[in-house]
């Protein structure tokens, strides 16, 4: 597959719908922010089409998908995840979100403060934001968020987790240059899953909880 802008306002549109179904469905008011994430993604991936026809650069729809990809994600999904976990795994959660909260505070600081440019390369497009310690900063970006599903305690958040985790290791190899945008394309296309996991809560008295 080759990522055009074509290709990615179809996969975002198509994300979206899945994250409606999502939400639609929901039947516990705590598993409300993980059934979003694929609304999340799908906008991402609209965004990411903007950047196509902007042909990269340092423009408005650069830092929003920066934005969104980096310290939104890095807490989203974290927090998201101890708010679906079943009670006994919520106290080893707080790990992963204190980790995605310093992260999401050291990659927003540096959206802050210097540019985000995007790079056509072939049919990808690569993101350069200026950090300091940056392996770090990966490392805690994917301990928040793939860490956080994996620890989750819930079956199917579990298996997200291995699917992102899977897919993290694949871009890195595959895409090292252009990692951050087929990650989160990887990604989006994973949260499919959430809809299965989603529909596998039925309604009950624990709505509310």
């Amino acid at each position: 597959m080759c990522w055009s802008a074509t290709a990615d306002l179809a996969a975002g549109v198509g994300i979206a719908a899945v994250g409606v179904a999502c939400v639609a469905r929901v039947r516990r008011a705590r598993d409300l922010p993980l059934a979003a994430l694929p609304l999340i993604l799908g906008a991402h991936q609209i965004v990411e089409s903007a950047v196509w026809d902007s042909g990269g650069g340092t423009g408005p729809a650069t830092v929003a998908w920066a934005v969104i990809a980096l310290p939104l994600l890095a807490v989203w999904v974290p927090a998201g995840a101890m708010c679906a976990a079943p009670p006994h795994a919520r106290r080893r959660l707080t790990v992963p979100l204190v980790i995605g909260l310093a992260t999401a505070a050291a990659l927003a600081f540096a959206l802050v403060t210097r540019p985000v440019r995007a790079e056509v390369r072939g049919h990808t497009l690569g993101y350069a934001v200026h950090l300091n310690d940056p392996e770090l900063l990966v490392a805690g970006y994917l301990l928040a968020t793939v860490g956080s599903l994996l620890l989750s305690g819930d079956r199917g958040l579990v298996l997200l987790g291995v699917l992102m985790g899977a897919g993290a290791l694949i871009c890195w190899v595959l895409w090292e240059l252009e990692f951050v945008s087929t990650w989160c394309a990887f990604a989006a296309v994973c949260s499919v899953a959430l809809l299965v996991w989603v529909r596998r809560h039925p309604v009950g008295p624990s709505t509310g909880r």
